[in-house]
């Protein structure tokens, strides 16, 4: 007998972070369950029913969200598609001004609230039952969402009234739903949260990432475990042995820092100063040797003064990150630096964020020149025209570098090559597959 939703497509437009892809790809596997056709930011065709999960974390973030649902505000009021639904971080700031000043909208759902939109499309939900999601990223690689919400009080964030307290998933959760995507055919297995490194500490009384990973480093089928959005405060340095040990373990580490002046931290209510972020990032580099380290920097927080920056620019240049990303202070009107005095202009901040980057790109040239001559495991993601596109293990995809592979070799998406570096920039590796075996 034919479902009665085999006819209806919906399209799920996904913005913001690697936590609203998850969430989309669940929710997307809830409702592949239940006969409706999937799709991920495709061509919008008639009779679509549009989702949209939002991201609310800072002022271009909602500015994209906004403007991605008036585009398709008028798509509805022209009758081109058949239900707008939106969902997410920023409604759940601002659910009733979005409600008021969009009308076209059918629904608003706020963050967290998947059994709410299900709900609103079909009978059928058992949150229990571990679905298979619909990737929405390339085959090979997936994100591993460990827990939902976030117990810090950063002063600039507004994610824990967003998404509230921290709430780990189980360690057999997590393990089963790898193995389930390690048998569909992920490689690469990227782990992500608020807090990574809190993990388990609700459930289980203390953090347990450092035996997740290990649980994680033991399916066959995976060859690469990727850990991101560790916070420094409190860092478990249990997990340092486990990603030396285990080859799958990715020599990568995504731990925002945000700022090293004592009196920003203090002010940011990081829970950690100067001298403990320094001394923890000597730990990591002595425990796991030659691995990559990846973090973000916030300039122009309210009270930054010119020494505070100077100071900031002087640990881009004696750390030497292997990535970094800046980013210059949002005044978000919900988090509790909102009211604080001293904001920094705006162009203040543009100038001081572009400094930084200028620091950080001559530093990032560098260490890729170091690869030339090398041979790198490469992990191929994609062909683009003549030319292979992949990753070694100290890159992300999107924020990180790619490694352009200039022979016509065939590759296959999904699988490892040896490149022998021929050229690099700031950004990019060049190479060639090796005539090693």
């Amino acid at each position: 007998m034919r479902h009665p939703n085999t006819h209806r497509r919906i399209n799920i437009i996904t913005l913001g972070c690697a936590k609203n892809i998850v969430d989309s790809e669940v929710l997307a596997g809830r409702l592949a369950q239940t006969g409706f056709s999937l799709v991920h930011e495709r061509k919008i065709n008639p009779g679509d029913i549009v989702i949209v999960n939002t991201c609310g974390f800072i002022h271009d973030a909602k500015e994209e969200s906004i403007d991605t649902i008036l585009n398709l505000a008028r798509f509805r009021r022209g009758g081109k598609i058949a239900k707008l639904i939106v969902m997410g971080c920023l409604t759940e700031l601002y659910a009733t001004e979005i409600r008021e000043e969009i009308p076209e909208i059918d629904e608003v759902f706020g963050a967290n609230k998947m059994v709410d939109v299900m709900r609103s499309l079909t009978n059928r939900y058992d949150a229990h039952h571990l679905v298979e999601r619909v990737p929405f990223t390339p085959k090979h690689t997936a994100y591993l969402k460990t827990s939902e919400g976030c117990n810090r009080r950063c002063s600039f964030c507004t994610i824990p009234l967003i998404r509230g307290k921290h709430v780990s998933r189980t360690l057999e959760s997590l393990v089963e739903e790898a193995e389930m995507l390690a048998s569909g055919g992920v490689r690469e297995l990227m782990l992500i949260a608020q807090d990574l490194t809190y993990y388990g500490v609700d459930l289980y009384g203390k953090r347990k990432i450092a035996e997740l990973v290990h649980r994680l480093a033991e399916i066959r089928q995976l060859k690469r475990i990727r850990l991101h959005y560790a916070y420094p405060a409190d860092f478990p340095l249990e997990l340092l042995n486990v990603m030396q040990r285990h080859p799958k373990v990715c020599k990568y580490l995504d731990i925002p820092v945000q700022h090293i002046s004592d009196h920003i931290l203090q002010s940011m209510k990081r829970g950690i100063g100067k001298s403990a972020t320094i001394m923890l990032l000597e730990e990591i580099r002595k425990r796991v040797p030659g691995i990559a380290i990846r973090t973000t920097l916030i300039t122009g927080f309210p009270g930054e003064t010119e020494k505070d920056f100077e100071e900031l620019q002087l640990f881009i240049r004696e750390q030497r990150f292997e990535r970094l990303g800046v980013f210059a202070y949002s005044n978000e009107e919900f988090a509790s630096a909102y009211h604080l005095p001293k904001q920094v202009p705006e162009a203040i901040k543009m100038k001081r964020l572009e400094a930084l980057m200028a620091i950080q790109q001559e530093i990032a040239e560098e260490h890729n020149r170091s690869f030339i001559g090398k041979n790198i495991e490469v992990l191929v993601d994609r062909k683009e025209g003549a030319h292979y596109v992949g990753r070694t293990e100290y890159d992300a995809p999107e924020v990180d570098n790619e490694v352009i592979i200039q022979n016509s070799k065939r590759l296959k998406a999904g699988s490892f090559a040896q490149i022998l570096i021929t050229d690099a920039t700031s950004f990019d590796l060049v190479g060639i597959n090796s005539p090693l075996k």
